[in-house]
């Protein structure tokens, strides 16, 4: 079962770029931009990163905690840290337990090509943990995301 607006998002979210655990309850009493991304360092995935970087003080000051997702491993999240001076979480979904139960990881095809991969998705998550906001795939623009979000 997909996760929709209105479900509790999950408990244990995943672990970081650097092995830490990272919890729903860890945030409590904040919002969270939980964004689903297909990939470091590549040209889209840099610009919706470099987006949220960029306006991560006006959405601290709007109560938000931002955490990227992709299937991507601790090591290649560091040096997309590091290379692009992200001042937020990224979980290492390796296995893309946490992609399967938000619907974010699933067929995609590329000329031609089919293939198993990331749906580049946002959730915004309220102060209790319950989802109340989806921008999906079609919406989502990587060069302004950080403006979808705050506006």
């Amino acid at each position: 079962m997909v996760l929709q607006i209105g479900d509790k998002a999950p408990e244990i979210l995943g672990g970081n770029q650097d092995g830490k655990e990272i919890k729903l309850s860890d945030f409590s009493g904040k919002k969270i931009v939980l964004y689903f991304y297909p990939k470091d360092n590549t040209p889209g995935c840099t610009a919706q990163a470099c987006s949220l970087r960029d306006n991560y003080e006006a959405l601290q000051k709007q109560g938000y905690v931002v955490i990227g997702v992709s299937a991507d491993s601790e090591k290649s999240h560091q040096k997309f840290i590091e290379k692009q001076q992200l001042p937020f979480d990224l979980i290492a979904d390796t296995g893309t337990k946490l992609s399967a139960q938000f619907g974010t990881w699933g067929e995609k095809s590329m000329y031609g090509r089919s293939y198993m991969g990331m749906f580049r998705t946002t959730f915004i998550i309220d102060e209790n943990g319950v989802i109340e906001r989806i921008i999906s795939p079609k919406e989502v623009n990587t060069k302004t995301h950080a403006k979808q979000i705050i506006d």
